[in-house]
């Protein structure tokens, strides 16, 4: 006979949280299961409260915007890099190739890569801001510009040191001449950017009142003399400073406040592209907006008067986004996102192509696999491609915990200001045991 329950007459004691369990179930838990994670506990979790406590310690008046938009630059050409650039195995050789060389038709998908402008665009205008800071606080123009350059440059440090070493390895194991040239063009190509940036902080000082007409007209009057009037290629040089100087003074435009109306930006968007257009269709310039491999003229390299067309479309465009990413910006994941890599950004624009060659040199151990060693001449390598890219990802992410420091190290501690800040989650509140992990601006 089975015994009938009595009443309960006190309170049951609820079991511990570990000792808890669903109706119906045992207590131990079964070896096909894993215990149920609290919504509060776990990964997720973890990082929504750090990314809370990054929230809690940025500055109030932090114009997020500016953060948001030199991350989505720089990761633009990062990936832009990624798609458009193939290592080619044939035979004890590697060569550089690219996918529009053989499907040219893609050219329009390199629009949306070439960030470039939007990079000068925020640089033009962070220099211009901290230049006018550093002067109402007394700092002298050679400490200012020392701490600025101190933080571009000190990266390339490491990047230098470790292709050093790999260079003298390579031609010392017999490898081809011609590979190793590719490998570190390839590695170093991301220095000319730094070389130019670094010229135009340099004059911030003069720059800063200069209208962006006079740059453009300077891009103008150089192709029309070396595409109309048959004048030495050596000429378009010119392009190389006068091409990025116009983002670069739309920045110190938009610090002084002159874009700050949406219909500054709607200019700039609706007449670079009309520009753009009628460069395109009419004039003959490349509908790409990287180099491609053999081309007879690249609209990048130096920039012609399309790609500085394009670059002022898109510096509409950034200046249209304004307060959709300051919004955006609000939340807490998002910005801690953001702030994430504007620490590291220098080092992943440094190391972006090293962490390509990386993963194609340990690829070359199971020979030559599609989408990483093969010709880019098809869809298929393609779809390879975007595959790879994962890998990419995650070399680059090692390369920027390896070399990190030396962005971080930069410069001395005069002139610095607080952007964004590191954490190390604690239960003393929302913003006790944050380090703080200062960057420049």
């Amino acid at each position: 006979m089975t015994e009938q329950p009595t009443p309960r007459t006190t309170p049951r004691t609820l079991p511990s949280t570990t000792e808890r369990t669903l109706p119906g179930t045992s207590s131990r838990t079964s070896p096909c299961t894993s215990p149920r994670t609290s919504p509060r506990t776990g990964p997720w979790a973890a990082a929504r409260r750090a990314a809370e406590r990054v929230d809690a310690v940025t500055p109030e008046g932090r114009d997020r915007a500016v953060d948001a938009l030199r991350a989505a630059a720089v990761l633009g050409v990062v990936l832009g890099h990624w798609l458009v650039t193939a290592l080619v195995a044939d035979g004890r050789t590697l060569r550089t190739a690219s996918p529009l060389q053989h499907l040219p038709w893609l050219a329009p998908l390199s629009w949306a890569f070439q960030t470039l402008a939007v990079f000068f665009l925020v640089g033009g205008h962070v220099a211009t801001r901290g230049h006018a800071s550093a002067r109402a606080r007394g700092i002298p123009y050679r400490r200012w510009l020392g701490g600025r350059l101190a933080r571009l440059f000190g990266p390339v440090t490491a990047l230098l040191g470790l292709w050093t070493a790999v260079t003298a390895a390579l031609l010392l194991s017999g490898a081809e001449y011609a590979t190793v040239r590719t490998l570190v063009k390839l590695a170093l190509s991301p220095l000319w950017f730094l070389l130019v940036f670094a010229a135009l902080t340099a004059a911030t000082p003069l720059l800063s009142r200069l209208h962006p007409l006079w740059p453009l007209a300077v891009v103008l009057h150089v192709d029309l003399l070396r595409f109309g009037f048959g004048a030495p290629a050596a000429l378009g040089w010119l392009n190389l400073a006068a091409g990025w100087l116009v983002p670069y003074t739309l920045g110190a435009a938009w610090a002084r406040g002159e874009l700050e109306r949406r219909r500054s930006g709607w200019t700039l968007l609706l007449g670079g592209t009309a520009a753009t257009a009628a460069l395109l269709l009419l004039a003959g310039y490349p509908a790409s907006m990287v180099g491609v491999p053999g081309a007879a003229v690249s609209n990048l390299d130096p920039p012609t008067l399309a790609a500085v067309t394009f670059g002022i479309a898109q510096c509409g465009l950034a200046l249209l986004l304004r307060e959709r990413l300051r919004r955006a910006m609000r939340r807490p994941v998002a910005w801690a996102a953001v702030a994430l890599v504007n620490l590291s950004v220098m080092t992943v624009f440094l190391w972006h192509q090293t962490a390509l060659m990386a993963t194609t040199a340990t690829g070359l151990l199971a020979g030559r696999l599609p989408g990483l060693h093969t010709v880019p001449d098809g869809l298929d390598w393609v779809a390879a491609r975007l595959a790879w890219l994962p890998v990419f990802v995650l070399v680059l992410a090692l390369c920027r915990s390896a070399f990190r420091s030396w962005e971080r190290g930069g410069g001395g501690r005069h002139g610095r200001s607080r952007v964004v800040v590191a954490h190390r989650p604690t239960d003393r509140g929302p913003t006790e045991g944050v380090r703080h992990v200062r960057r420049h601006v």
